[in-house]
């Protein structure tokens, strides 16, 4: 049933969320030390956020709920999880069919006091005097014990406006407190701080072929404040748009001010690191395809290159110009990148970023999810691609990497058709041991059941899987697709 829906207010940019009911107690001590900005219960190791938008919730088919999996001394999956839905207390709503909870999640802390909130994407959720499918973003706040009280950012204006196909947060005008960006059908909105209030801007409205619009967070002109890149493409309409923005907070306007472009340009995923160590941050465009053809710019690079799916980097570097005039591009056809490119294999399909290395310099990692293992097509593999004094390729155009999937040595299980092993990934120091740790999704494991791998200091040696089963979580007989979104830091 349709429901009315809270909507979060900021009472003061300081403790902004706090303000809006949410209680977050002192942090616990801990051995470990608390550096994890995803670190929802407060002992010290950063947690993992997993979507799971296909799971059945109270009978509710596609009700959906999120598996906040707890890090600790042996990382992810080892610990135990706890499963938040719109039946958790003090969460907004009511779970239903089609609502799709957990269809974009990031796991972040909003207000800088060392625990995370939970930020949930319902793109499915139906608002009373809104409509069908108007869609909605919750935040949960995270503590000590467990789950804190949620409340709701933002609900869509219409229906089928599905708010919360995706969301990110990033402190974008410079303030104590994190903005909160939303994605929905055809449109990019942002929740502001403004002093003692917020207001609602439009980011971006433009077709987006039904796709989720693509968002990632970076300072991309060097100002010291987080910018936002948006991704979004469309094909068959009768004037195709095909962007990859950059914005930034503008503050005499109060609105956000688009400052650079590359058109004609369709991709999957969006990822920002400093990938030559200039102090600078640089963007990475994954499964990167000129969509509109004109042949203008080659806007994703040689066009070889988008063969299986191809990365195309803009750097940020000043010394050679403005953003972006600097770039790189890669695919498994690039020396030093394990495979051979071939249609279908979707590399750089997801993307995320950590200094796996510790070498002052970002890392890059890749799934490409439908990447055949011999005779298994759709079995799926991931890359991590070290970064260097040029980026992710060297002065020879040579790449640096690894590349695991379940037919790896030292990573569990068997690479069979359909895994989809690297549709989604992220990075987070799981064990506190001061070396970021990656996991991988697979929602297409066990039938689609859906698992995810942790890869301990990026090695496949000591890897672990878990899954909804290994983790005692309900309706083991449904395909939950497991595995995507992912998100920690």
């Amino acid at each position: 049933m349709p429901h009315n829906c809270r909507i979060l207010t900021y009472a003061m940019a300081a403790g902004a969320v706090a303000a809006a009911g949410f209680v977050f107690p002192p942090g616990a001590t801990a051995a470990a030390p608390r550096s994890a900005t995803s670190d929802f219960n407060g002992d010290g190791y950063a947690d993992l956020a997993v979507g799971v938008p296909d799971g059945t919730v109270g009978g509710q088919a596609k009700a959906g709920y999120v598996n906040v999996v707890w890090g600790g001394p042996k990382g992810v999956g080892a610990h135990g999880s706890i499963r938040v839905t719109q039946a958790t207390p003090e969460v907004p709503g009511t779970p239903e069919a089609g609502d799709r909870f957990g269809a974009s999640v990031a796991l972040v802390d909003l207000n800088g006091d060392g625990i995370a909130e939970l930020l949930v994407g319902v793109p499915g959720e139906d608002v009373t005097d809104r409509g069908t499918d108007a869609g909605m973003v919750i935040a949960i706040g995270g503590s000590t014990d467990g789950p804190g009280p949620g409340a709701t950012v933002l609900t869509g204006p219409s229906p089928s406006a599905a708010y919360g196909t995706s969301v990110a947060a990033a402190e974008l005008t410079g303030g104590d407190n994190k903005e909160i960006v939303i994605g929905g059908r055809d449109k990019v909105v942002a929740r502001v701080i403004q002093g003692e209030d917020s207001m609602i801007t439009t980011v971006v409205a433009a077709p987006m072929g039904g796709r989720a619009p693509v968002l990632a967070t970076g300072d991309f002109d060097s100002d010291g404040r987080d910018d936002l890149a948006v991704a979004y493409w469309t094909v068959g309409s009768p004037n195709t748009q095909s962007h990859v923005r950059l914005w930034k907070w503008d503050a005499d306007r109060s609105e956000m001010a688009n400052f650079w472009n590359t058109d004609n340009t369709g991709v999957t995923a969006l990822a920002a690191g400093d990938f030559d160590g200039d102090g600078h941050d640089d963007l990475a465009l994954g499964e990167c395809r000129e969509i509109a053809d004109e042949n203008i710019d080659d806007p994703c690079g040689p066009e070889e290159l988008a063969k299986g799916g191809g990365i195309h980097l803009h750097y940020g570097s000043p010394a050679s110009g403005p953003f972006g005039v600097r770039t790189q591009t890669l695919n498994q056809d690039t020396a030093g990148v394990p495979g051979v490119a071939e249609d279908g294999d979707r590399f750089g399909a997801a993307l995320a970023v950590a200094d796996v290395n510790r070498d002052g310099r970002d890392d890059l990692i890749v799934g490409a999810p439908g990447e055949a293992i011999g005779s298994e097509a759709g079995a799926g593999a991931a890359w991590l691609l070290s970064g260097s004094a040029q980026g992710l390729l060297d002065a020879d155009g040579t790449a640096t990497s690894v590349s695991w999937n379940q037919d790896t040595p030292g990573v569990p299980g068997v690479a069979e058709a359909g895994d989809t092993f690297g549709a989604a990934v992220a990075s987070g120091d799981f064990n506190a041991d001061g070396v970021p740790d990656v996991t991988v999704g697979s929602p297409g494991e066990n039938g689609s059941l859906g698992a995810a791998w942790l890869f301990r200091g990026g090695s496949a040696d000591g890897s672990a899987a878990f899954s909804p089963r290994t983790l005692g979580l309900p309706n083991l007989s449904t395909a939950q697709k497991y595995g995507k979104p992912l998100s920690s830091r």
